[in-house]
């Protein structure tokens, strides 16, 4: 088991008790907690990939313009027109 730090987290009252009316019984507000910061850094670390996707898409785009549509060349494929079959 990873070793664990102890952490004082102070909830809004109201949320605490939501929490303990709808918990499940198997779990702990550690347990819970400990997911819900997987998730969050999960989150964060999604979010920054998608960003650096879009930055080098925008880099792309603007060394090398806008891209045809692939569409008309498939379907022209599909029929059979350009084939060296």
């Amino acid at each position: 088991m990873e070793e664990q730090e102890s952490l004082t987290v102070r909830f809004p009252v109201g949320l605490l008790t939501k929490w303990k009316l709808h918990k499940l019984q198997d779990k702990s507000l550690n347990d819970v907690m400990i997911k819900v910061l997987e998730r969050e850094i999960r989150y964060h670390k999604d979010l920054a990939a998608h960003h650096r996707i879009v930055a080098r898409r925008e880099s792309i785009g603007r060394r090398t313009g806008t891209q045809q549509s692939s569409v008309i060349l498939i379907r022209q494929l599909r029929k059979g027109d350009g084939r060296d079959d």
